[in-house]
């Protein structure tokens, strides 16, 4: 990272003034994070659906707590020498809360906040019976997270999900209240056409992250495809999770018949890659680093 800025926000900043829109893989835990940046992803995404899957085995309900999603984000800060996008879902409370979390996830080492104007508990952007506060607590809460950054630079992502609660009009109209009171990205969730994939980045006046979720209620499209829409930032929130999750029920259904890992060898990683993934030489140069006399 020579000559490149140090502080995570400003690292993201970079990627997004590039005229490709950046993608981002969604992580819920610190291997995923360090798995996508050994495939080339320049930074990820601390998915708090995914994080709730993971950490808690339950749905994206709004059951996880600011204090576990901000030790799970931590962790993968620390995983990754790459920015990373954390999900803090409304805030976890009102404005008071959002500034506390902010304040707790950047001292983690986030690159940006991801907030949305779901009323606390959230559900999951795709599922129904979801609910959205007024558009002025929003915008209150939105003030609160932009004052409590220790440092500028930290991006701020507003997201609204009132096109599934009111239409698209609400929506668009959240969506520019929130640029304009200072959201850095705005976020519009769920989508329901390409209709209206290709209506916001028309109508919306701030850069745009779209959400690609398999099965839910949005078309998928590609990130050239999106891009030339006109979104700046695609998100593939929980792909990880779900291939993975399916790989290991199918590994362990067949292992649970047979008794037998050796015809599930060719399907998992090598002993040696295992360890070079989680940075086992590094390690061990560290601990012959850190070697006193006495023990050499």
């Amino acid at each position: 990272m020579t000559g490149l800025p140090t502080a995570p926000g400003a690292r993201l900043r970079l990627l997004l003034a590039r005229p490709e829109p950046l993608v981002l893989p969604g992580c819920p835990d610190a291997l995923t994070a360090r798995i996508a940046v050994a495939a080339g992803f320049e930074a990820v995404y601390a998915t708090g659906a995914g994080i709730a899957n993971a950490r808690l085995g339950r749905p994206d309900v709004g059951l996880t707590t600011m204090t576990e999603v901000a030790d799970q984000v931590a962790r993968m800060c620390d995983a990754v020498d790459a920015p990373v996008v954390a999900d803090i879902d409304t805030g976890f409370g009102n404005a008071i809360n959002a500034q506390r979390t902010v304040r707790a996830f950047e001292r983690a080492g986030v690159a940006a906040v991801q907030i949305e104007d779901q009323v606390f508990p959230k559900r999951c952007g795709h599922f129904a019976g979801k609910e959205i506060v007024p558009a002025g607590e929003m915008l209150g809460k939105l003030r609160a997270v932009l004052d409590a950054r220790a440092d500028a630079s930290l991006v701020v992502i507003a997201r609204t999900d009132a096109i599934a609660v009111d239409r698209v009009d609400a929506a668009v109209e959240r969506a520019n209240r929130y640029a304009d009171a200072g959201a850095d990205v705005v976020f519009v969730e769920a989508p329901p056409t390409l209709e209206v994939l290709a209506e916001l980045p028309r109508r919306v006046r701030a850069p745009l992250l779209a959400n690609m979720v398999e099965g839910g209620r949005t078309p998928l499209l590609s990130a050239a495809e999106l891009g030339a829409l006109g979104y700046r930032i695609v998100l593939f929130a929980n792909t990880a999770l779900r291939v993975a999750a399916a790989a290991v029920r199918d590994a362990l259904v067949e292992l649970r018949a047979s008794g037998d890992a050796r015809p599930l060898v060719d399907r998992m990683l090598s002993w040696d890659d295992r360890q070079a993934l989680v940075g086992l030489p590094e390690i061990e140069a560290l601990e012959q680093r850190y070697r006193t006399e006495d023990d050499r």
